[in-house]
């Protein structure tokens, strides 16, 4: 990686609020009747570095059992959007972003900024509109891929261990 401009703890928070809007707007999208899959490679693009910067991304999603990487700009759309939406779609996509979440919350247990790039980890909460709250916990990963494109090139999520016997 190339050097960078310096990265703070408000260029976190600022992307973490980014990504929060991206999941609202792409399920509102899907939910009005939109082009869903040119909101979510709209927001995919400006959040992920597949098309910037290194183009290289580290992506295991929360409900992912057959290919649960995706490196890929169509891994993470097909995720995003469901494999009936997505135009090269994995079978056991759903489409994560297309529920009409109401409400997602960032709750980061850390920052590291080091070195050109920032590690967050916690858990973050979505709300459908049935009100439910969905914990799920993260590690992401940024960097300044450009001056102004500052992306995730590692976004890790997975609901938390449910002990057999509480």
């Amino acid at each position: 990686m190339a050097k960078s401009k310096p990265i703070s703890l408000s260029d976190v928070e600022k992307a973490q609020a980014e990504w929060v809007a991206a999941i609202l707007a792409i399920g509102q999208a899907y939910t009005n009747g939109y082009d869903v899959v040119a909101e979510a490679t709209k927001q995919i693009e400006a959040l992920y570095g597949y098309k910037v910067g290194t183009k290289k991304v580290l992506f295991k999603p929360t409900k992912c059992a057959v290919r649960q990487f995706r490196p890929t700009f169509e891994g993470a759309l097909s995720y995003f959007v469901g494999h009936a939406l997505a135009p090269a779609g994995f079978a056991e996509d759903g489409g994560f972003a297309i529920t009409p979440f109401i409400d997602v919350r960032f709750n980061n247990a850390g920052v590291i900024i080091e070195d050109g790039r920032a590690l967050a980890m916690g858990n973050y909460f979505f709300t459908p509109a049935d009100g439910t709250v969905i914990k799920v916990e993260y590690t992401f990963g940024y960097y300044w891929a450009t001056a102004s494109a500052f992306v995730i090139d590692l976004h890790h999520s997975s609901l938390p261990y449910q002990p057999a016997h509480p």
